[in-house]
């Protein structure tokens, strides 16, 4: 008997799911992403075939924009036909990958260290259509929380979270410093670090090194002075209030003083779009796994989706028009 299909086109109703996950196919570049796993990917020669690359890394990257845990994905592809026909898992009679192969899928991206060549070969897609340029670069970080509890397995808190301070109010977790595009506000390099580490002692790593200028706030002052700084970049910090005070009531002087300390904060807002994006589009408010490591490699997928989510019109516009690009040797 022919198997009746439960895919996209089931319902006349066109969902904000089903919407999104129709723009996602038409944007991520999947046959290029699949060459940088498939080498790290095991192959089977006897016994039950692996999944297909494609199929767990779309499995994958509806974990990042549903927020979904490995027990989570394994139980929503079993009760949402949408979801398995975006994962090509065509067919309710077909197999379905359980939990422990999506855990295993994971640890393979992050033993390899594969989600920064990922977002890299983003990038080098949108620089190749015109929406990447690398003149000018703005920079910052946000918290992001993690369980204080140490009511789990090991009776402890992650000891690579730490506190930190902002305002009168103290956060446990790690920091994602990234830095963006000064002119279109995509990410184009991230870091992760313990929530205590200063954002001005990673600032310089945040920068390509093709860039003339780079935008931050008043928390970067001195970025320019650190060892591994680029003498060639000029960098555009906030004022302090304090320092801006005392031209208040000096006429045309304090005007031009707050002009340009307008401009600046224009620049610098871009980057609050990609965080906008990660914790509102995503929900990607907490940590996911215990240390750095895992949950900068998330950081790194996040962000990468985040770049293509922000310009998928863009890019829906532009297909067709530009040769697709070949992955580059790592």
């Amino acid at each position: 008997m022919k198997q009746i299909s439960l895919g996209l086109n089931l319902s006349t109703k066109k969902t904000r799911k089903r919407e999104f996950l129709e723009q996602m196919e038409k944007v991520v570049p999947w046959a290029v992403l699949v060459q940088i796993v498939a080498p790290h990917y095991p192959k089977s020669k006897t016994g039950r075939p692996p999944f297909p690359i494609e199929t767990m890394l779309r499995i994958h990257y509806m974990q990042q924009w549903f927020g979904l845990s490995d027990p989570a994905m394994e139980e929503s592809l079993h009760d949402m036909p949408l979801l398995r026909e975006f994962a090509k898992l065509d067919g309710v009679l077909n197999r379905l990958p359980d939990e422990t192969t999506i855990l295993r899928f994971r640890h393979l991206l992050e033993k390899h260290d594969l989600a920064p060549d990922m977002l890299r070969v983003v990038n080098d897609l949108l620089q190749h259509k015109g929406l990447l340029l690398k003149t000018g670069t703005a920079v910052d970080a946000t918290l992001i929380s993690a369980p204080s509890s140490t009511k789990n397995s090991s009776g402890e808190r992650d000891p690579e979270m730490k506190q930190s301070k902002k305002g009168n109010q103290w956060y446990f977790g790690m920091k994602a410093h990234i830095g963006v595009d000064a002119e279109s506000g995509l990410v184009h390099t991230v870091r992760g670090t313990s929530g205590n580490v200063n954002d001005v002692v990673v600032a310089n790593s945040l920068l390509h090194g093709e860039e003339s200028v780079v935008f931050a706030d008043s928390g970067y002052r001195g970025a320019q002075k650190r060892p591994d700084a680029n003498l060639g970049v000029s960098w555009q910090i906030a004022r302090q209030p304090s320092s801006r005070k005392p031209f208040e009531n000096s006429g045309k002087l304090g005007q031009i003083i707050d002009e340009i300390e307008h401009l600046k904060a224009s620049v610098r807002a871009k980057v609050e779009h990609a965080f906008r994006v990660i914790k509102r589009q995503f929900g990607h408010t907490k940590v996911r796994n215990r240390g750095l490591a895992k949950n900068t490699a998330q950081l790194h997928t996040l962000f990468a989706l985040t770049n293509l989510w922000m310009v998928r019109k863009k890019l829906m516009a532009l297909d067709g028009k530009v040769r697709p690009l070949r992955a580059k040797a790592a």
